[in-house]
């Protein structure tokens, strides 16, 4: 295998996953290790439920995200969620629009499917994509969540003719389910600004990810049943540690799946935004009693993807 792993390093990888866990040395533009992630916050509703969760439990939220998707956000909603986030200094990622697990296709919900996970599938649907974050951009929504490849080279692209904002955050979902650093270090050089790697992955593998690639790595340290159901509070130091800059993002265990979302399920939604918090609080604490040390960002700190309000919205 020396051969092998000697042509590996060559290309600029490890030859192998870093069980020595060395300590990485990068950092976000303004020096910080980690910052704070809050998923599933669906609607203005539970985002000011987040606001006010924060303040109760001072938890410094950097950025929260949102599954359900643009497309299921009226103007209206989409306003007051990037009027939050401005006021609040908050990054402010939204799923894109439609994808496989919505389609009419039921290949992604059959058990040997499920390798087409989310999906973007054919022409017409990238293209409702791109409109999808036209509309969110027209709002001042800088940051997007996406889970397909093609769709995030397209982005890309757009980006670079001028028909998408150049300050558009493009975070990669958990879904995509790229799991090593040869494989992440493609999204990032088509793109990527930001990537949620899977669930599971050890800290020996999240170090090698982390030599090989710049953008920040986020990270699930307490994790949605239906990807993995993990809770590794404990681990929090030492993923800072080996793999920052890092968002360490807090899900819930033993909660529903409420994708997508609505009013009808806004209560619901609302209570698991706030529980998020509170288990932010706990993974807070955990970094103060055993590495008080490791540095964290003010909120709006640069290279948050803020919304853009008035005339800095894009058109």
């Amino acid at each position: 295998m020396d051969s092998t792993r000697k042509v590996i390093e060559s290309l600029g990888f490890p030859g192998s996953d870093l069980h020595h866990l060395p300590d990485s040395v990068k950092t976000f533009p303004d020096g910080a290790q980690y910052r704070i992630e809050i998923p599933s916050v669906e609607g203005p509703a539970s985002f000011r439920e987040v606001i006010q969760a924060s303040r109760d439990y001072e938890v410094e939220v950097h950025r929260i995200s949102q599954g359900s998707g643009i497309m299921l956000l009226t103007d209206e909603e989409l306003k007051e969620m990037a009027a939050i986030g401005a006021e609040n200094q908050i990054e402010v990622s939204l799923f894109v629009g439609p994808r496989g697990t919505w389609d009419v296709t039921p290949m992604s919900w059959a058990s040997a499917g499920k390798v087409t996970g989310l999906r973007v599938e054919g022409m017409d649907q990238l293209v409702y994509s791109i409109e999808d974050i036209k509309r969110a951009a027209s709002f001042g929504i800088r940051s997007i969540l996406v889970a397909d490849e093609g769709l995030l080279w397209l982005v890309h692209e757009f980006k670079k003719k001028g028909e998408l904002p150049l300050d558009l955050t493009v975070k990669i979902s958990v879904q995509m389910g790229q799991a090593n650093p040869v494989s992440i270090k493609l999204m990032e050089n088509i793109g990527a600004n930001t990537f949620n790697v899977p669930t599971d992955l050890t800290l020996a593998r999240l170090a090698a990810i982390r030599q090989a690639v710049d953008i920040p790595i986020d990270i699930y340290v307490e994790v949605p049943d239906d990807v993995g159901g993990f809770i590794r509070h404990y681990e929090i130091p030492e993923i800072i540690r080996v793999a920052a800059p890092v968002y360490i993002k807090f899900g819930l265990r033993n909660a529903p799946n409420i994708y997508p979302s609505g009013t009808h399920l806004e209560k619901t939604s609302i209570a698991l935004s706030r529980e998020r918090v509170r288990r932010a609080r706990i993974g807070l604490d955990m970094i103060k009693r055993y590495a008080p040390h490791l540095k964290t960002s003010a909120r709006g700190a640069e290279g948050i993807a803020v919304p853009r309000q008035g005339e800095k919205a894009w058109t």
